[in-house]
Order: structure tokens, then sequence, then C-alpha cells
């Protein structure tokens, strides 16, 4: 498997509005654009440093993910994303070497990108995405 770069660093938020005053007013880390993924009922906003980017994430509804996870932990840091040149095959790496995996198979998110997920338990607790952007 080819890691790149820490791709992203998803912060879990009650309202992107209200916690983007804190990263452009006082950061001066501008969001360049915000975008609801429907079928994992969340809102995003991408904010870039450098080759990375932090991720707002505010749940859309009250059974989603992300809702659920600041019920039960409240706001924060809700998952690390690193950036892999091929999905497909860091996945059958992975399964090959036993990690659990939250997706055994690719799925598109924010930004379109190829998105999965590994399972806490295999990594000492953080939820961690691989994701493949063209």
């Amino acid at each position: 498997m080819n890691v790149k770069v820490v791709d992203h660093i998803g912060i879990a938020v009650k309202s992107i509005e209200e916690s983007l005053k804190f990263w452009e007013d006082s950061l001066g880390i501008h969001c360049h654009g915000v975008e609801e993924v429907a079928d994992q009922k969340v809102k995003t906003a991408f904010l870039p440093i450098e080759e990375t980017e932090i991720e707002l994430l505010e749940g859309t509804s009250e059974d989603s993910p992300v809702s659920k996870f600041i019920e039960k932990k409240g706001e924060g840091i809700h998952h690390m994303a690193i950036r892999v040149d091929d999905l497909e095959k860091a996945l059958a790496e992975l399964k090959e070497k036993g990690v659990r995996l939250i997706d055994e198979t690719p799925r598109i998110g924010a930004g379109g990108a190829k998105i999965a997920f590994v399972h806490p338990k295999a990594s000492g607790g953080v939820l961690l995405e691989l994701c493949e952007r063209s």
C-alpha cells in the first residue's frame, strides 16, 4: 500500500456555520465549499492547509453517524484520513492481513473521492478513512 499524505482530519461539529467563525475569523483558514453527502447523512466543509485539510462534519439528521457521535462523545475529532494511490488494492491488502474493515469496497465521499473506513478496533481506537482522489 502506498500511503501518500494525511488527506484530512474530520471534526464532528453541531454547526458548520458556527464552527467556521473560529476557523475562518480566528485562524484565517477559509472554507472552499460546503457539500451535503445525502447517503451518509452529513454536511461537510473543507478547509485546506497545505497538502491536507480540516473537514468539518455536521449531521443532517438525528440518526446520522455524526449526530450519534456528538451525542455520545461531544464535538471533536471524528476521524483521520490518509490518501492512498489505489484504494481497492489497499483494501485487499488490509483484508488479506486480517485487518477489520467497516467498508470492504470503496464508496463515494465528499468531493467525489473514493473512500473506505477501517474499524477503530483495528487502529487503536481511531476511525481511519482511506481515500483516493483522482
